[in-house]
């Protein structure tokens, strides 16, 4: 049996440095792994990259990418809309998620993972910035979170007995 949160690992890193977009790289990597997935949700995490379209002052691409994930199988249904005790079972999930990038990144925001890995924060929107940002190892540090992301992500559905 293939060790699923390693082989969501090695994607994670491969497709941030090969395509970046942390939300999308996290969900590809984690929908690969363990062969599910849905395009309509691929599409909604390209605008959570950096914090949320750029901007580096929201939640990590990689932590929303992984919640998604988590809610695409562990979500509430459409029918149960109006049960709000229907989606505490992905609130919890997605919770240790949270808890784990608080544990390893002191944060969960998009620009302060970056100044705790790369010293300093970068407005990704500017081109200038942009260049600094991959001096400064961008691809590399941003390739491991993603990768830790999708990992830690499959870990969490794996223990609930999703996709065994």
């Amino acid at each position: 049996m293939t060790n699923k949160p390693e082989k969501a690992r090695k994607l994670g890193e491969q497709y941030e440095k090969t395509c970046t977009g942390c939300a999308q790289t996290t969900l590809a990597a984690v929908m690969d792994a363990l062969g599910t997935g849905s395009e309509d949700a691929f599409r909604a995490a390209s605008g959570l990259a950096d914090g949320v379209g750029l901007s580096g002052d929201g939640s990590c691409g990689a932590l929303a990418g992984g919640a998604m994930a988590i809610g695409l199988l562990r979500g509430r249904a459409r029918k149960d809309f109006h049960d709000p005790l229907a989606a505490m079972d992905s609130y919890l999930l997605a919770r240790r998620l949270v808890t784990h990038f608080q544990e390893q990144y002191g944060s969960c925001r998009c620009y302060d993972i970056q100044k705790k890995l790369m010293g300093r924060t970068f407005n990704l929107l500017d081109p200038k910035e942009m260049q600094e940002a991959l001096g400064f190892g961008m691809l590399d540090h941003c390739s491991r979170v993603v990768g830790n992301s999708a990992k830690k992500t499959v870990e969490i559905l794996l223990e609930q007995g999703d996709a065994s």
